[in-house]
């Protein structure tokens, strides 16, 4: 590996920095799901296949994580393992960042902070599962995700199956609109709920291809409006969990949550834990599922908005 002659603080593997100099294109990846989303070792079986599946595709993954105090964009195999089996791991947002860094520790990054790293090594598109939000009850915690006020600032594109369908869905979208951030359904009128893709939200717009996405990319960050877009992304219907079904196994799972006494950064890594047990390892399934098939879609919106559409090499 090589430090980046863009910011003197990243760390970029040669592939992505190859990628990158040659204006081919590159799809960021977090790793917050790989150490606190997940299982192990299911969930360094994702993050391998993930980047198997946009390397297959044409584009080039950058899994983003603090290593030693070193913001890393794009791991090698041994440091996925890293922080899908070690316990040290610290879920790192952006005001986690400069701790981590200063501390030399082992950080993770969310959906804020992997979207802070990759726009500094000049990444624009990035793949996850579902946005934080706002929190249900809210309006007496002020829990809110960072998620949602780095979008209204950071010029990436995040292609997501939606927002964790733990939160407010109804409040997290208002904000998104408050924060200037275009939300877009793809090729469903819809907002998609993570495990389910029906939310009783539309989608504020609707966009059908990924040349649509990378235009509307194009058109925004011209026009110099600052900030993200959300790229929501439904689960295949072969692999959702209806959301009647799954919102019961919410309730269930956020009152046994309350009755612990979990907020904070703890809270989604609780529920999503107690969700797939609920489930009996179903959520799990699906969740791995719609990471699968955002996957394909960034790469080939990476593609698109690089450049390099389906066929050119």
């Amino acid at each position: 590996m090589s430090p980046t002659h863009q910011h003197p603080l990243l760390t970029v593997t040669d592939e992505v920095a190859t990628a990158l100099a040659e204006g081919r294109p590159v799809v960021a990846l977090e790793s917050t799901i790989i150490s606190h989303g997940m299982p192990y070792p299911a969930n360094v079986e994702m993050a391998v296949e993930v980047e198997g599946i946009v390397r297959s595709l044409g584009a080039t993954p950058a899994t983003i994580a603090v290593l030693d105090g070193r913001p890393r964009i794009g791991l090698a195999p041994d440091d996925l393992e890293l922080l899908a089996s070690h316990a040290d791991v610290m879920k790192v947002s952006v005001r986690d960042l400069p701790y981590v860094v200063a501390r030399g520790v082992h950080g993770a990054t969310t959906v804020a902070s992997t979207m802070r790293l990759a726009a500094l090594a000049g990444i624009r598109v990035f793949v996850t599962g579902g946005l934080g939000g706002v929190h249900r009850g809210a309006e007496t915690s002020f829990d809110v995700s960072a998620d949602l006020t780095e979008l209204g600032t950071t010029d990436v594109a995040v292609v997501c199956a939606g927002v964790k369908s733990i939160l407010d869905i109804g409040l997290t979208l208002e904000m998104l609109e408050t924060l200037g951030v275009p939300v877009v359904g793809y090729g469903s009128d819809e907002f998609p709920s993570f495990f389910s893709r029906a939310s009783g939200h539309r989608a504020p717009m609707r966009v059908d291809t990924p040349a649509d996405v990378a235009a509307m990319m194009r058109a925004k960050w011209g026009l110099g409006l600052d900030g993200g877009v959300v790229v929501a992304n439904p689960i295949p219907v072969e692999d959702e969990i209806p959301a009647d079904e799954i919102g019961l196994i919410i309730d269930r799972a956020l009152a046994d949550m309350d009755a612990l006494g979990i907020s904070g950064k703890d809270a989604t890594p609780y529920l999503l834990g107690r969700i797939v047990e609920l489930t009996d390892g179903a959520s799990l399934i699906a969740n791995i599922a719609l990471v699968r098939n955002n996957a394909r879609l960034g790469a080939a919106i990476a593609r698109e908005f690089a450049g390099w559409p389906v066929g050119v090499e």
